[in-house]
């Protein structure tokens, strides 16, 4: 018989060879087609009498990537429409979608044959929860093979087995950890912890596999067998009560419930090892239908998943311009901490880099900083000592603006100092090719300003990165107002070369996501001058789902940054621009007590000499009364932090800073951390509703101020509660016929 995504081959032996192998895919997925060529590869190697073993694997780099999570969002879109005619219909059916995968892996694993998957590169997701299915797992110890279950870090959980699979194979803590966070595990260490049973080189993998049945694996796996013991010890034991209230409390200490998919995680596993495997992938089934109707798991799949992913294939590339080439790429400033960053990684995506500073000490200081991040990946086994030469190669440092003549890009990253940013614009414009882009990494200085000391306009555009810059996966396309499609095609093309995901936006003061920051940050101060105690600000901002707390966020940016920005911002649009009790707050920080933040050691934290931490400076306390804690409402705290970054997205989408609302959602996650679990800024409005939001707006603006007030856009939407997602509806009309 023939399939669509797999060929299959049975030796002498009797052993059967399935090879996935999706065609037109660069990785194998699981869509509606696998599903139905597994379920009919099961049941032929049922039920064929000549073969003895089955092992699978893959005709690709890697085994698998997982479940197409577009089909899961199309099961609750179906769901959705179902309920409001026959809710008991909807649910019924919901279910049965949910457990697809999950009824192929146990026929697999009762059908009465041997199967071992033969791991050949990444298997993730419902890829490897086809492998935990079968009874033998080899892997390839290339260094590109990893295994994991991910689905968490997108709203999700493994819902085709592996929260019972995992925790009957290894120990229940190790099982947790690798469920909650996400993990993905090397050869070694899979096989050390016992996901794997045995690690080949590639060449040999399939007859390694193939061994493994011939040497009399049995078809049956460990807990079908009477007397099966958990590798963890059972839920009602000593050992269960050390281990499940603790990690409860972990989990809440990390998560702070925001997550329902991380919530079930532990549900699963605590309720599953209490049963008999059947019973307990039931259990899996109904908590999976259950995440996948809540709304944190449908914003981020939508915007982690699916929005990312058509962000970083190129979805705001103008198409009718061609691939650009890019061979050469100067930093202005190179040896600054941004500039020595953005050579850094244009270096590891193999192509040359110009670090231009003032002197050659500068210009080497920013090689060094390449230097120090691989000799660190090197102690910690991510890089090696030719990967580290190969990258240094790349990169030339220089004074001499004459060698930025063959670039085909120059980024200049000098001092967000707009006078200082005219200079070595102008310079730079002297050495250039007439076909060079020119790109400025401001973070606030409106581009269409800075373009006008370029000789070529359109070939002006900003490229706002972030810091760290080998971390931070968001870079930020800003277009002046005469910004070509030649240069923004150029910088899409750059952005996806040193594999980061771009968002478009359009010039404003502080672009799209630095206004959200300021907003985020200006909130806090309006807090601390309340009398709110700072670290009752910090620790609401995280359990409102934020990565790190408002003042901590300042003192890592720069207090004297946020002190230059407030007064070039009061020279340009006047003192009304900025609340003077927040410059007023900032210029005691650095006039008076010396505070810059986290780059002199004093911020609002102390950073004391490793390896003590740093910790909230006492006397952020004593800058105004405290209010008693006891009696702030720690929920309207949290909504605020939440709707501030809100609204000020609200106010980028009317104002056209932001169009595409993929981009104003994954900018905000990406960005700066806006808690993920809500799907994004955007979403975090559309998953309340416009007319709830609004009203709550309305009651926090009475309450502290002007920032909270709903913008003419919000206020139309809210009357007839319309989503964003609707009115500025991103995707193309014929994808949206397709999929209604």
């Amino acid at each position: 018989m023939a399939y669509k995504n797999f060929t299959v081959e049975t030796d002498a032996d009797g052993i059967a060879l399935v090879t996935w192998d999706m065609p037109g895919k660069s990785m194998n997925v699981i869509d509606q087609s696998v599903v139905e060529d597994l379920k009919a590869i099961v049941e032929a190697m049922a039920s064929e009498d000549k073969v003895k073993g089955v092992v699978v694997t893959s005709g690709k780099d890697s085994f698998s990537a997982g479940a197409d999570l577009s089909m899961l969002e199309g099961s609750v879109v179906a769901y959705q429409k179902l309920k409001t005619k026959d809710p008991e219909e909807a649910a019924k059916t919901l279910f049965e979608n949910s457990s697809f995968l999950q009824r192929i892996n146990r026929r697999l694993e009762t059908s009465g044959k041997p199967w071992v998957a033969a791991i050949n590169g990444v298997a993730l997701g419902g890829g490897f929860e086809l492998c935990l299915a079968c009874h033998g797992r080899v892997m390839s110890d290339s260094p590109k093979a990893k295994v994991g279950l991910p689905e968490v870090k997108v709203g999700l959980f493994p819902g085709g087995g592996g929260t019972q699979r995992v925790p009957r194979l290894i120990d229940t803590q190790e099982a947790l950890q690798m469920l909650l966070q996400g993990r993905n595990y090397d050869a070694a260490k899979a096989k050390r912890v016992g996901l794997v049973h045995e690690v080949a080189a590639p060449k040999k993998l399939i007859a390694t596999a193939k061994k493994m049945i011939l040497d009399g694996l049995k078809p049956v796996q460990p807990w079908d067998e009477k007397g099966f013991r958990l590798p963890g010890g059972q839920v009602y034991s000593a050992k269960g009560a050390q281990l499940f209230p603790p990690a409860n409390a972990i989990y809440r200490r990390e998560t702070y419930d925001n997550y329902p998919g991380a919530r079930c995680i532990m549900k699963c596993v605590y309720e599953g090892l209490l049963l008999p495997i059947d019973a307990a992938l039931r259990v899996e089934t109904r908590y999976f239908a259950h995440v996948l109707t809540t709304t944190e798991a449908g914003m981020m799949i939508r915007s982690l998943f699916l929005s990312k992913q058509e962000l970083d294939k190129g979805a705001r590339r103008p198409a009718d311009v061609p691939a650009s080439k890019i061979r050469k790429v100067a930093i202005l400033g190179g040896g600054g901490f941004m500039g020595a960053g953005i050579g850094y990684v244009t270096a590891k995506a193999g192509i040359k880099v110009v670090l231009l500073d003032r002197d050659k000490e500068a210009a080497a200081k920013g090689k060094a900083h390449s230097e120090g991040i691989e000799d660190r990946a090197i102690s910690r086994g991510r890089s090696t000592p030719e990967a580290k030469e190969k990258l240094l190669s790349f990169i030339e440092t220089t004074t001499d603006y004459s060698t930025l003549a063959d670039c085909d890009l120059v980024i200049e990253a000098v001092f967000e100092d707009s006078n200082i940013k005219k200079i070595v614009t102008e310079e730079a414009a002297k050495h250039m090719k007439r076909g060079a882009i020119f790109a400025s990494n401001t973070s606030t200085i409106p581009i269409t300003g800075l373009a006008k000391n370029f000789p070529r306009q359109k070939q002006f555009i900003g490229i706002h990165f972030f810091s760290p810059v080998d971390r931070m996966m968001l870079t930020e396309i800003i277009m002046g107002k005469r910004t070509g499609d030649k240069a923004l095609a150029m910088a899409l093309d750059y952005v996806r070369a040193i594999r980061k995901t771009p968002i478009v936006v359009n010039d404003s003061r502080g672009f799209y996501i630095n206004r959200m920051v300021l907003r985020y940050m200006n909130e806090a101060y309006n807090m601390l001058i309340e009398g709110v105690p700072p670290a009752m600000i910090e620790n609401v901002a995280k359990a409102a789902g934020m990565p790190v707390g408002p003042l901590a966020l300042t003192d890592e940016t720069a207090i004297d940054l946020a002190h230059k920005i407030m007064h070039q911002t009061i020279r340009d649009l006047g003192e009304k621009a900025v609340d003077p009790r927040h410059v007023e707050l900032i210029d005691k920080m650095v006039e008076e007590l010396g505070r810059y933040g986290r780059k002199n050691g004093k911020g609002f934290y102390d950073y004391p000499a490793k390896p003590a931490k740093k910790h909230l400076w006492p006397g952020a306390a004593e800058l105004y009364p405290q209010q008693d804690p006891d009696r702030i409402d720690v929920q309207e705290l949290r909504k605020r932090f939440h709707a501030v970054i809100a609204m000020e997205a609200a106010r980028c989408v009317e104002e056209r800073v932001v169009t595409d609302m993929r981009e104003a959602d994954v900018g905000s996650i990406l960005g700066f951390g806006f808690a993920p679990f809500t799907g994004g800024a955007i979403s975090y409005i559309d998953g309340m509703g416009t007319t709830a939001f609004v009203e709550m707006c309305k009651k926090l603006q009475k309450k502290y101020g002007k920032q909270f007030k709903p913008n003419k856009l919000l206020l139309e939407m809210a009357q007839s509660d319309e989503k964003f997602y609707e009115r500025f509806n991103p995707k193309p009309q014929a994808e949206q016929k397709k999929a209604a």
